[in-house]
């Protein structure tokens, strides 16, 4: 079966992807242009996205829709375009307003959320039962005194002396492990992501390539 060559859209992804890899080289122009251009990239599709999945059905398709009905949605509107004030360096302290409005209203609006959600949830994860069969009480132990040597390692409305001490030594080693664990998977996570790449490159560039050039 002859290969053929690979089309624009390939050459272009292996190529960004070639020069972001340069890096590890050292910093070097094409790096720094493909990083351009991803930056580039993506600022322009977020906002396509917040267009077109926020704005549009949102904000301006109300307005211009029944402007009667929805006329308040000028005040977020306005405090939108306060918010770029900023740029203004003679006006660009009335963009505070809206600032404080707007991390105001999230602040309270995720508060709820966050509580019911995360912080509610969690809490009841670690009231385990100690009553249990051998194997799963000895899971649960482990969980209810990592839960608690580190709270009482961040405890620091008193000094850790006497039986305080040992306890946020073991909080410590609990962080220390957890901590481990969450940098183990991001590290898997990135490997999984550079496996992609070079797959893409070897496999759908390079191979074709070569096989078109050469035969094979």
């Amino acid at each position: 079966m002859e290969l053929q060559l690979p089309g624009i859209g390939t050459w272009v992804a292996a190529l960004l992807t070639l020069f972001i890899f340069s890096f590890l080289y050292r910093d070097n122009i094409l790096y720094r242009f493909a990083e351009s251009i991803f930056i580039g990239v993506s600022f322009g599709y977020t906002v396509g996205v917040a267009k077109r999945g926020t704005l549009g059905p949102n904000l301006f398709g109300p307005l211009l829709g029944d402007f009667g009905a929805n006329w308040p949605l000028l005040v977020p509107l306005a405090l939108g375009v306060i918010l770029y004030l900023r740029y203004v360096p003679r006006l660009a302290w009335i963009s505070r307003w809206a600032l404080a409005v707007y991390i105001g209203y999230y602040a309270g609006f995720t508060l709820l959320q966050k509580l019911h959600g995360e912080v509610l949830p969690q809490a009841k994860a670690t009231m385990l039962p100690l009553n249990v069969a051998w194997g799963a009480m000895a899971g649960n132990l482990v969980i209810v005194v990592g839960v608690i040597t580190v709270l009482v390692y961040f405890f620091f409305s008193s000094p850790h002396r006497g039986p305080l001490k040992p306890a946020a030594k073991i909080g410590i080693w609990f962080l220390m492990i957890s901590f481990g664990a969450v940098f183990g998977s991001t590290v898997m996570a990135r490997v999984s992501v550079l496996i992609g790449r070079l797959t893409f490159v070897v496999h759908d560039w390079a191979r074709p390539l070569l096989g078109a050039l050469f035969g094979g």
